[in-house]
């Protein structure tokens, strides 16, 4: 089973491809990170053309990657109700691409991803990172918060779906 993990946002969008093997010696079954990326637009675009290009990257990678799955974070209030907006559409944009495709949607609340990695409803964002590296293999290069996100949001389905 493949699950697509998105950590939502329009300035950077995390995405992670997990694939959970059905008992694959080399893996033990274990998850695995099959790609992980930041993807970065730029604030010098107008914000509709950010939203077009994270709808065509998300489209690219289901394409090429064929999940099942589509896991994303559901959002929470800040006190800055214009990035809260920007996000969601972000989010929407996201959404769309994924039942376009055909894929579930498993939508996973902070503390439920939190719950789902460390065991902690109340972790911080340090003790996620650290988890995420200890449940599965990820390239040393690999640095970005939001990609990290992205692969503790795919974990997070895997934990639900069992």
């Amino acid at each position: 089973m493949r699950i697509l993990g998105i950590d939502p946002g329009y300035e950077r969008l995390g995405i992670a491809i997990l694939e959970k093997p059905h008992f694959a010696k080399a893996s033990r079954g274990k998850e695995q990170v099959i790609f992980s990326e930041c993807f970065n637009t730029s604030a010098k675009l107008e914000f509709s053309e950010r939203l077009k290009l994270i709808g065509e990257e998300v489209k690219k990678i289901i394409k090429e990657y064929k999940p099942e799955i589509l896991s994303i974070e559901t959002l929470f209030l800040n006190t800055n109700h214009k990035t809260v907006m920007q996000v969601a559409e972000a989010r929407g944009v996201v959404v769309y691409e994924a039942a376009k495709a055909g894929l579930k949607i498993f939508e996973a609340s902070p503390p439920q991803i939190k719950i789902a990695t460390t065991g902690y409803g109340r972790s911080d964002k340090t003790q996620i990172i650290k988890m995420v590296k200890l449940l599965v293999k990820v390239d040393a290069k690999k640095q970005s918060d939001d990609e990290l996100d992205a692969i503790a949001i795919a974990l997070t389905a895997f934990a639900h779906l069992r």
